[in-house]
């Protein structure tokens, strides 16, 4: 695990600056600058790119790292990639011919309180075959176990754009309409980028000749279409089906308290750019022992780690959502949680999805993904739409998917690996984040009103308090029920240091 961690802990420090950056985007630039309603549409546009991208990518950025590694010449991972690099063409161009035919879909599934997306959909094209290209390129990078820089491309980059973008409009150095062009073209730069960066670590021989087993990667590609994707789909099927029954304004409010949900996650996305493909690497030399051995680890680490923050958001997002400056964004604490239980599961699984997708059991990725995206469409139809939830009910719908697809996954390997992610401290680490959750989720400080430039800050204060209180309790019990050995190694190390 030390490149696991080496890498994972530089990659994280990336996501949470990602998400500093993203956090004051949403929570202050975005609802002030922008406007909640459009705000919104920025937000239908980029979930409907999210949607497309995974049938424009083809999987490809999965296909690469799944075979890459089983080339033995340098001849032989020149014509994988000479071959791979064309196949998202083959779904761009069609789809950009026939984009009328998706426009007009589009537009007939929004209420008409929303029509002014009508000026805007060829940006989801542009944008989806950007990003498309940019997770192919990213994973050409991947397989070289070199994921810094595109790492900081894909999580800093468009968020920085983001934030530049907004105080420029509202210096009004450019409009609103302005804003998604330039917004756009933020996009093309990074897949520029992001193709020059993968050439210079690795420049292959192109070959005018298919790998041999040529059918074989084509047939991945088309099964692992959905699989690396479902989870970001459920919740962007969710943020388009917002305009189809209410104003758009509901997409930026519920878009907030995803996002906040959603920050748990940050470890995960940054071990698993180095976990697909050391997992990919560790099947194709069919040494089980290292398979086990990463995904015990990593569930481990991720829980602990993830556990940690779902304590501080959860716990904290009742005074959160006191400091926003539109009423329309409070209410969202059950989305919140719900949407962060979804996230814990998912870490909790560790390298689950790694060990799947780069089997020989990567044929079931198809219809767990086809069940994942048709379920939670249906089950957002019964909660949003029949029994009148709102944005609640999206959010239990995306919970109830990922509970349970999540769980078949964890069978699924128990079944083909006899392997689990359980360890002995496990069942410990659940115990003590449900124990801190139980004692500082229900109450807060009383605190006086503290008024500053006609503000009520006294939630930041109540907010600051609880969360030094969660740290303190939960890396005491941590470090004294010695859950994770590499977090003790780390912290020990670190006050080492600092002595």
């Amino acid at each position: 695990m030390g490149i696991v961690l080496k890498q994972s802990f530089r990659n994280t420090l990336i996501i949470y600056l990602a998400f500093l950056i993203g956090g004051i985007n949403t929570i202050v630039f975005y609802p002030r600058f922008l406007g909640s309603e459009f705000y919104g549409l920025v937000t239908f546009l980029l979930s409907s790119t999210n949607v497309i991208m995974p049938l424009t990518a083809l999987g490809v950025h999965y296909t690469i790292i799944k075979f890459f590694s089983s080339y033995q010449t340098k001849e032989q991972k020149d014509k994988f990639l000479s071959s791979v690099i064309f196949l998202p063409i083959l779904i761009a161009l069609p789809l950009g011919y026939f984009w009328d035919f998706v426009h007009n879909f589009i537009m007939n599934n929004v209420s008409e309180k929303n029509q002014n997306i009508e000026n805007y959909t060829f940006s989801i094209y542009i944008i989806t075959v950007c990003c498309a290209y940019f997770e192919l390129f990213y994973s050409w990078t991947k397989v070289q176990l070199n994921t810094f820089f595109g790492n900081l491309l894909k999580e800093v980059w468009n968020r920085a754009a983001v934030m530049i973008l907004l105080v420029s409009v509202y210096f009004k150095w450019i409009t609103n309409i302005e804003f998604i062009t330039f917004l756009t073209i933020a996009y093309i730069l990074r897949t520029l980028i992001m193709m020059l960066y993968a050439f210079k670590v690795y420049f292959p021989k192109f070959y005018f000749r298919l790998p041999n087993n040529f059918n074989e990667v084509v047939k991945y590609s088309l099964y692992i279409i959905l699989a690396g994707s479902a989870g970001a789909i459920l919740l962007d099927i969710d943020k388009i089906m917002i305009p189809s029954k209410e104003t758009i304004e509901k997409a930026a409010y519920y878009t907030v308290a995803v996002f906040i949900g959603s920050f748990i996650e940050a470890p995960s996305r940054a071990m698993n750019q180095i976990l697909q493909p050391l997992t990919s690497k560790s099947l194709n030399e069919a040494n089980k022992n290292e398979v086990e051995n990463l995904y015990k680890k990593s569930s481990i680490n991720l829980l602990l780690i993830g556990g940690f923050f779902f304590l501080l958001v959860n716990c904290g997002v009742h005074e959160l959502f006191k400091l926003m400056p539109e009423k329309g964004y409070a209410g969202g604490e059950y989305v919140v949680l719900m949407i962060s239980l979804a996230k814990l599961y998912t870490m909790f699984l560790g390298s689950n999805g790694a060990i799947i997708s780069n089997s020989k059991f990567y044929k079931i990725t198809l219809p767990l993904g086809l069940g994942m995206a048709l379920g939670v469409y249906f089950l957002n139809k019964l909660f949003y739409f029949n029994l009148e939830l709102g944005t609640n009910g999206l959010a239990l719908s995306t919970l109830i998917i990922i509970l349970v697809f999540n769980t078949v996954k964890l069978y699924f390997v128990k079944s083909k690996f006899l392997i689990t992610p359980f360890t002995n401290k496990t069942w410990k680490l659940f115990f003590v984040i449900l124990g801190l959750f139980c004692m500082f989720y229900f109450w807060n400080f009383s605190l006086p009103t503290l008024q500053f430039f006609n503000r009520d800050i006294s939630p930041l204060f109540n907010l600051a308090l609880k969360s030094v209180l969660i740290i303190v309790f939960y890396l005491f019990l941590v470090l004294k029920l010695s859950i994770s050995n590499q977090i003790n190694e780390l912290i020990n190390k670190a006050l080492k240091n600092y002595k």
